[in-house]
């Protein structure tokens, strides 16, 4: 039902500078446009940017004031949708929360940036209320389900607001907070990052521009909303106009089957997915389909990106990296792929990275230092941490790029904790975590270099390194790994022979552990290299 515009709701004539503009204006364009389809439900774009505007209403007549966190805790399907856009229509700030959370985390979260609304379905509440016993901030919670019965207690059908009257939104700017997007918490709580509506609206516009996005690309959203680059799914879909495939997959399988049944055009995922994918067969029908794919959240191996060229010979491969803390860094160009398979690129449109010393200045071609990000992606900072801000979100020193010593005002940059070196070219390599960095015989060893050596070797599934403390040598490395496609058990022999082939002594790992695949993934679809080697310490008592 089409609503009466509001302030929340008028089509604005400029260019989308808020987040639900990108469905106003696609709206606009081609109102008949399919937008979204979960399963067998479907929404064009007039038929979302109606829902989006009525749920904004309902939100307004439960009383959410301006900023105030709407958390979204549901897997992935059209109300989700609505509910991410439909929470910043109204003024207020969206939430989503991981949907393979425990109870017991999605509480952490709610409580620490006080969740005002809880937008959930009943299972999930079922087990949520414990837990928000503890969570006071909570005073309304939205029930998704369609035959879910109101409550007197504070709860509400979702198809209820979505019969509120038009009213006016609170007012808000592109540089107000539209998102708290909370990372995997794989190295400790937690982090809520906060993302303003400029930097998810520039951010869709130079991803998308990149990527060549239009109105005719048909993206499959597997990867977790609550995760940037999943997010960035909706948002360059939207910006293009283009439609949007939910999926909430249980096997790898299930991926190739949506991409085969939808004619996806554009695939992101991780590069643990990617390693599972490329091992199965794909039907002929998707690389008829399929114009490129995109790898984020870590270095792709070089032997899966090979493997998944020759399954879908006809998609262009986009080599991207990004950190929640400024959504997307670099990509490199398809063209360039075949010439430096191992660089993330250069710098996304509208973003500049830099490569500095610890003392601020700019490191020489090839030599490492800390990938650090300026420009309108950068986030607001970490909520309500301020200790955690200041090791990430620094101030531009005086003489780095774009920096005159005329300007008064400071200009803040993500510092990402990353170690890369540029090339003479300008064209950027990921050497590793800086707090995952191996110091074994003086040495400093990216675990990430030693797994691409590994999967190199076709001997394992999947693996992950990790630095063991060691009396002479610092620390040694250690590496858990799966079988081989096809193989009943890892050949350690053969693969410590491979090592010694083609690693220098001081990288060759000390040992290999065994483990039935696959390897356990945090929220966000990333192997858990904390939570493995983690395990691997206490059961080995090193």
């Amino acid at each position: 039902m089409t609503r009466t515009a509001t302030e929340s709701t008028a089509r604005p004539a400029v260019d989308a500078h808020l987040l639900p503009h990108l469905i106003w204006h696609a709206a606009d364009r081609d109102p008949a446009a399919p937008a979204l389809r979960d399963g067998a439900r479907a929404m064009d774009y007039e038929a979302l940017a109606d829902q989006v505007r009525a749920l904004a209403n309902g939100l307004l007549a439960l009383g959410l004031g301006r900023a105030e966190r709407v958390g979204i805790y549901l897997d992935k399907r059209l109300e989700t949708v609505v509910a991410s856009f439909a929470a910043p229509a109204a003024g207020g700030v969206f939430v989503p929360v991981n949907p393979i959370l425990k109870p017991e985390q999605v509480g952490f979260i709610v409580r620490d940036c006080d969740v005002r609304v809880l937008i959930t379905s009943r299972d999930r509440l079922a087990t949520l209320r414990p837990v928000l016993a503890e969570c006071p901030s909570v005073r309304h919670v939205v029930i998704v389900d369609p035959a879910a019965d109101a409550t007197p207690d504070g709860w509400h059908r979702y198809s209820d607001l979505l019969d509120a009257p038009a009213r006016a939104a609170h007012r808000v700017i592109d540089t107000d907070m539209v998102s708290i997007l909370y990372t995997s918490g794989s190295t400790g709580r937690p982090k809520g990052v906060v993302l303003s509506h400029r930097n998810m609206v520039a951010g869709a516009r130079s991803v998308a521009s990149y990527l060549g996005n239009r109105p005719d690309d048909r993206l499959l959203a597997a990867l977790p909303l609550s995760f940037d680059a999943g997010f960035s799914q909706l948002t360059t879909a939207f910006h293009a106009g283009a439609s949007v495939t939910l999926l909430n997959y249980l096997m790898p399988r299930d991926v190739l089957k949506a991409l085969e049944r939808d004619r996806i055009t554009g695939l992101t995922a991780v590069p643990p997915l990617y390693i599972q994918l490329a091992q199965l067969e794909w039907p002929a029908a998707i690389d008829a389909n399929l114009r490129y794919f995109a790898n984020t959240g870590g270095r792709m191996p070089r032997e899966t990106l090979n493997l998944l060229r020759q399954r879908a010979p006809s998609a262009a491969p986009f080599l991207m990296y990004g950190l929640t803390e400024a959504f997307r860094s670099t990509y490199l160009p398809p063209e360039e792929v075949d010439r430096r398979p191992d660089s993330i690129g250069k710098a996304i449109p509208n973003a500049e990275i830099l490569v500095l010393r610890e003392d601020g200045t700019p490191c020489a071609p090839d030599e490492p230092g800390e990938l650090v990000h300026r420009g309108a992606l950068v986030g607001m900072g970490y909520w309500n941490d301020a200790e955690k801000t200041a090791e990430r979100y620094k101030l531009l020193p005086v003489g780095a790029a774009g920096r005159e010593a005329g300007l008064q005002l400071p200009e803040y940059a993500v510092f990402s904790g990353d170690n890369v070196r540029q090339d003479a070219e300008g064209f950027l390599y990921f050497i590793g975590r800086r707090d995952e960095m191996i110091k074994t015989s003086g040495y400093r060893v990216s675990p990430t270099e030693v797994e691409e050596i590994l999967y190199a070797t076709q001997l394992v599934g999947e693996c992950v390194a990790f630095g063991v403390d060691h009396e002479t040598l610092g620390q040694s490395i250690q590496v858990i790994a799966t079988p081989p496609a096809g193989a009943a058990a890892l050949d350690t022999a053969a693969l410590l022979a491979a090592c010694r082939a083609r690693m220098p002594a001081y990288m060759v790992p000390a040992g290999f552990a065994e483990k039935a695949g696959p390897l356990p993934r945090n929220p966000n679809g990333k192997i858990d290299r904390k939570l493995l080697s983690t395990e691997w310490i206490a059961q080995s008592g090193a």
